[in-house]
């Protein structure tokens, strides 16, 4: 049984919404998916029946500890984690990361290198930026290659030293859509003694993580990337975050996660974290998978894949045809698992933000700018206050939707093209 395209989308209300009779095309996803109706469902359900604070004997303390309790262990089937104490939820994966470099920033001393690389989201770069500027760290600059598009084994290599602590990677580009070899580059990266901290936002809706395989100290992504509330999850390898002392309040638990997780938590978007897995294994169910829940994600991630490959590829393909348009990031049909389905491009001589006025205004959503890939546009030469026009594609969007997309991308090129001559 493969992906169903139609079932998928009759579980997203969004989908069906209209303007003045104008349908909606949603490929803004790289920067927040839609929910299904479960996701909104279990928030609503949870502050209408469980609403209260942790640590009490009554039942809606008892119940609210639960939808906790279940998020944490639903993480752990998504990442594939050893356990729930792995996982840290958080406001987002900026804070989360913020948080974390403070406290691995009690580890390290004042010319103590850490490498960052210019393919990473600015999330993944500026808390390490300003670590390094409290402490006197020294910051290594690990480029992408504009052939491949990805972090070479060799480039990582050569700045490795026995004085770098912490290498900061990505999984997949926000902007790019390339894929890095995360598991190679960890082997690489561990054995030269540092910790490796990945960033997944832009991988976890389109692929099957599994951070014991990849071998990495810490992964981080954002659960409104895939289909759920607007909420960061990290996940550290036990034995590491263990032995941390995080910034916290002298009277909140020691215990795992918890020591990690300031204040009270988002309990109601917990529960539509919970409900976003949840979403996964369904799919997974639907397309045959039977057993366990990472199981059945799994299964979730081989056919949703399979769905959009072709979905990618036909989005490339129709951008390919229009003169002086160039795609920034992997357009071999050989190389199509080696990226997600975000595909950025620039057209010679047009301001990005015009073509998507215009794209937005017919009730296309997409993006443009910089997208806070800012290492990667100033790599590329783009100007950063111009950036990309980025489209991103979920599997809930349809191929007559690429191609609606592809029509007005033509148009509103030849249009803007036509008002310069």
């Amino acid at each position: 049984m493969g992906f169903r395209i139609d079932a998928a989308r009759a579980k997203f209300p969004a989908l069906s919404l209209t303007d003045k009779g104008r349908r909606r095309i949603y490929l803004d996803n790289p920067a927040g998916t839609q929910v299904p109706q479960s996701v909104a469902d279990a928030v609503s359900r949870c502050l209408l029946t469980t609403n209260a604070n942790l640590g009490g004997f009554f039942e809606t303390t008892i119940a609210a500890q639960d939808i906790v309790d279940e998020a944490h262990l639903a993480m752990a089937d998504f990442l594939g984690a050893a356990s729930p104490q792995e996982i840290v939820i958080g406001a987002n994966m900026t804070t989360l990361s913020y948080h974390m470099s403070r406290t691995l920033g009690r580890t390290m001393k004042p010319g103590d290198e850490i490498i960052l690389t210019r393919m990473d989201h600015e999330g993944n770069v500026s808390p390490w930026l300003q670590l390094a500027e409290d402490l006197g760290l020294v910051v290594r600059w690990l480029p992408f290659d504009q052939q491949s598009w990805q972090i070479e084994e060799a480039a990582l290599a050569a700045l490795l030293s026995e004085r770098t602590r912490l290498v900061a990677l990505n999984y997949a580009s926000n902007l790019t859509g390339s894929i890095n070899r995360v598991k190679t580059l960890t082997g690489i990266a561990r054995q030269a003694g540092a910790l490796v901290y990945v960033d997944a936002v832009q991988f976890a809706p389109h692929g099957l993580i599994d951070v014991q395989k990849l071998g990495c100290d810490f992964l981080i992504c954002s659960a409104y990337k895939f289909f759920g509330p607007h909420m960061g999850i990290l996940w550290g390898r036990l034995d590491v975050i263990d032995a941390l002392k995080p910034y916290k309040c002298r009277c909140s638990s020691n215990a795992l996660p918890e020591r990690f997780e300031l204040g009270t938590p988002q309990i109601e978007l917990m529960a539509g974290l919970s409900a976003a897995v949840d979403y996964f294994a369904e799919l997974g169910a639907a397309a045959g998978a039977q057993g366990s829940r990472r199981r059945k994600i799994a299964k979730a991630f081989e056919v949703s894949i399979a769905y959009e490959n072709p979905l990618t590829q036909q989005l490339i393909d129709g951008l390919s045809d229009i003169a002086g348009l160039t795609i920034h990031g992997i357009t071999d049909p050989k190389r199509i698992n080696e990226r997600v389905p975000t595909v950025s491009f620039t057209v010679e001589g047009i301001v990005p933000e015009t073509i998507v006025r215009q794209m937005n205004a017919e009730n296309i959503f997409l993006w443009s700018g910089h997208n806070y890939a800012w290492e990667i546009v100033h790599q590329l030469g783009i100007p950063a206050e111009q950036g990309v026009v980025r489209i991103g594609i979920a599997h809930y969007n349809t191929a007559a939707e690429i191609d609606e997309t592809l029509e007005s991308v033509h148009r509103v090129v030849a249009m803007l093209r036509q008002e310069r001559s």
